[in-house]
């Protein structure tokens, strides 16, 4: 059989019971399909994904294949985007967001082995986002709300030096990059939970979130004037597809060159249940708490400091934030 190149799996070991047999799985599946040996690449607390994807380029392998969460997968693919070498999606989380997006197996290592060694290749959108810190004193009085529990806030967060570049930090994400609630939930979730349970400790979580606080935020689409929203929860998403089926944002599609938002403002119990009424059905079910755009560029400035979260990693508290399209920067392996 002609050799097809060499692949790196870059793997998140806390994933597995079994790391030993996960590896002579991907071993024998690359031999299998004419393959040579796999660079095997472990990520470590200190880095979870960028300098072993780094390290891969390095080595001139043809193929990287992120094996964990959605942390894992977009940790490495912000590594890859705009370098040419596709990347090879293998479940290894809890969401496995992107490739339930891309119609990708997320319950077998097998089949998505045989997705990534023989697929076809195929470009699509990523996003890249500037967030922007809050200083001490606005995480301060956000502490002193007694309408706003805080549960999360970390001073460390702070950045009191506004000429600082700390002041800004940039990143690049896959699926979705949320402000308040969901970020909230993902923060709040604990890892015995979604061990146990998997996505549906995000649910529970979620649960007994329902009654935060909402925040105001102006909201720039494009070139158009700021928009004001009261709020629990902002998203932005290269895609839109949830655990469960749930679209969220059912226009978003990865390789159109655009990005989608939804401005999600439920007021109680009552509320969360007519929005996701409408979710799901897509029809306005009594007052409209569910706002949709569509953009090249969105830019969210908050009152208050709030939680965010890219793909599934909390990152603190922000005050703002830009997203903007990369289109067709990231090749991925899809079926033939």
């Amino acid at each position: 059989m002609q050799n097809q190149g060499r692949a790196a799996v870059v793997v998140n070991p806390t994933k597995f019971t079994d790391l030993g047999l996960v590896r002579r799985r991907v071993e024998a599946a690359c031999t299998r399909n004419g393959w040579s040996a796999p660079m095997w690449l472990e990520t470590t607390p200190e880095d979870t994904g960028q300098g072993q994807a780094q390290q891969a380029i390095e080595a001139g392998v043809d193929l990287v294949c992120p094996l964990g969460g959605d942390g894992t997968v977009r940790t490495v693919a912000s590594t890859m985007a705009n370098t040419g070498i596709p990347v090879g999606l293998l479940p290894g989380g809890t969401g496995n967001l992107l490739a339930r997006n891309l119609d990708l197996p997320v319950d077998s290592l097998g089949r998505a082995l045989e997705i990534a060694l023989t697929g076809r290749t195929a470009a699509i959108d990523s996003c890249v986002l500037e967030l922007v810190r809050p200083t001490s004193g606005e995480l301060a009085a956000r502490l002193r709300d007694e309408e706003d529990p805080a549960q999360t806030i970390d001073f460390r967060d702070a950045v009191d030096d506004r000429t600082s570049e700390e002041v800004r930090e940039q990143h690049r994400f896959l699926v979705m990059a949320g402000l308040g609630f969901d970020a909230e939930v993902m923060a709040a979730a604990p890892e015995g939970l979604k061990a146990r349970m998997g996505w549906l400790a995000y649910l529970i979580t979620g649960l007994r979130h329902l009654k935060g606080p909402q925040f105001t935020v102006a909201l720039k689409v494009d070139g158009a004037e700021p928009l004001r929203r009261r709020v629990r929860s902002v998203m932005v998403g290269n895609v839109g597809r949830l655990q469960g089926g749930m679209e969220l944002l059912p226009d978003a599609v990865a390789d159109d060159g655009a990005i989608d938002a939804v401005l999600l403002s439920p007021e109680g119990i009552v509320g969360w249940a007519a929005m996701t009424g409408q979710l799901i059905t897509r029809q306005r079910i009594g007052h409209s708490r569910v706002d949709h755009f569509q953009a090249q560029e969105i830019r969210v400035v908050c009152d208050k400091p709030v939680e965010i979260e890219l793909d599934g990693d909390t990152l603190g508290t922000v005050s703002a934030m830009r997203v903007a399209v990369d289109p067709d920067s990231l090749l991925v392996r899809l079926p033939r």
